[in-house]
């Protein structure tokens, strides 16, 4: 249960540590499994939980966060845990509103139009007044957790966070923010940097409070080419690994894996190999050999079963994810999908997809 704040170090010993050693590229008996939104609506309690509450409001709860966390944990025999937020608190941190809105999703009141609307941004943001509920929430959960499995944290990445910004809310084409770059790339990188800046001691802000490890979502990765990610993604993905690695030195803070997932960047992967990440997370459309081929040996490989597998029977879901073993390996690797869970999911498949894995990687290792 997660009754409020016991001193924030002195956290439980951690009984489960496979997540951590594959990250770190070392042996592990099993592959690791965890699911991207593995906390979400496909729960009957997670909907509980959440049913009286504004999204925002509940992501300000830490209590309610660490709740809901758990949640898939009672279910699954899942190798980590990923606390439960959202990217866009990002925004909101620099002073924009955003608001849930049923049916829509994430919507800003207020998008940012013309340059000028930069100004209206917080230039200086204090993560721990603004986004401390975050850290209250991530100690509470890493004590709640007893040490079971891992507590992962996350961000989301400047490119990502600055087209929710400029679009207002969801977008298939993402041409507002897009016309920023052809039509504003200095304002651009002006945002990208304030962003980053804040993302940076935001993931530090998260080991403090407890985190054991990262992952920065680029989940818009794939609305920009080549050439629009070497300009305004990859510098600041890059930097953000370099930067948050160099201020957990300096704060003697624990040294935790980082994870990038930029979803729908295959061009990308070889430059996401050097960008100074342990994991790269990887979504469902690429071969995992060709990934492995791209990225080499010495970076662990996250994923990419395709959400809507789950939708197949259990025996089907068996057999996909010992495909996806077989083509991975089962060292250097962490199972996941290629993106979240989907609310229609039955949690049994998921059940089944952890399982499965396990299983099937225990065999292989000891055949």
């Amino acid at each position: 249960t997660c009754s409020l704040l016991r001193s924030p170090k002195g956290f439980p010993k951690l009984k489960n540590d496979t997540f951590l050693r594959a990250a770190r590229g070392e042996e592990t008996e099993h592959t690791p499994v965890w699911c991207m939104r593995q906390a979400g609506r496909y729960l009957p309690e997670f909907r509980e939980t959440r049913a009286s509450q504004d999204f925002f409001a509940t992501c300000r709860s830490p209590k309610l966060c660490c709740e809901l966390t758990l949640q898939p944990l009672r279910r699954f025999p899942l190798d980590a845990a990923i606390i439960f937020s959202d990217i866009l608190v990002v925004p909101q941190a620099l002073g924009m509103e955003v608001v849930m809105v049923p049916g829509k999703g994430p919507t800003f009141t207020e998008p940012l139009k013309e340059v000028e609307d930069l100004m209206k941004l917080r230039q200086k943001v204090d993560v721990t007044a603004e986004l401390g509920y975050v850290f209250q929430a991530i100690t509470l959960t890493r004590h709640s957790l007893e040490g079971k499995v891992p507590l992962i944290g996350f961000s989301g990445a400047p490119w990502t966070l600055m087209s929710y910004m400029i679009e207002g809310g969801g977008s298939t084409t993402m041409a507002k923010a897009k016309s920023w770059l052809y039509r504003h790339p200095e304002a651009s990188h002006r945002l990208l940097r304030l962003l980053a800046d804040v993302i940076i001691d935001y993931l530090v802000g998260q080991v403090a409070a407890g985190a054991q490890a990262l992952q920065l979502f680029e989940s818009h990765a794939g609305h920009l080419g080549p050439e629009l990610f070497q300009d305004f993604a990859l510098p600041y993905i890059r930097d953000i690994a370099q930067a948050v690695k160099s201020k957990l030195k300096e704060e003697a803070l624990p040294l935790v894996p980082m994870i990038i997932f930029a979803k729908d960047a295959h061009y990308a992967l070889r430059d996401l190999a050097h960008a100074g990440y342990e994991v790269i997370g990887l979504d469902w459309t690429i071969r995992p050999q060709e990934a492995r081929a791209q990225i080499g040996k010495d970076v662990t490989l996250q994923g990419n079963l395709d959400p809507c597998a789950l939708y197949a029977p259990k025996e089907k879901i068996g057999e996909l994810v010992k495909k996806m073993l077989e083509s991975f390996g089962t060292q250097r690797y962490i199972a996941n999908l290629g993106h979240g869970l989907y609310p229609d999911m039955n949690p049994e498949h998921v059940g089944a997809f952890v399982e499965a894995v396990h299983a099937h990687s225990r065999h292989i290792n000891k055949h």
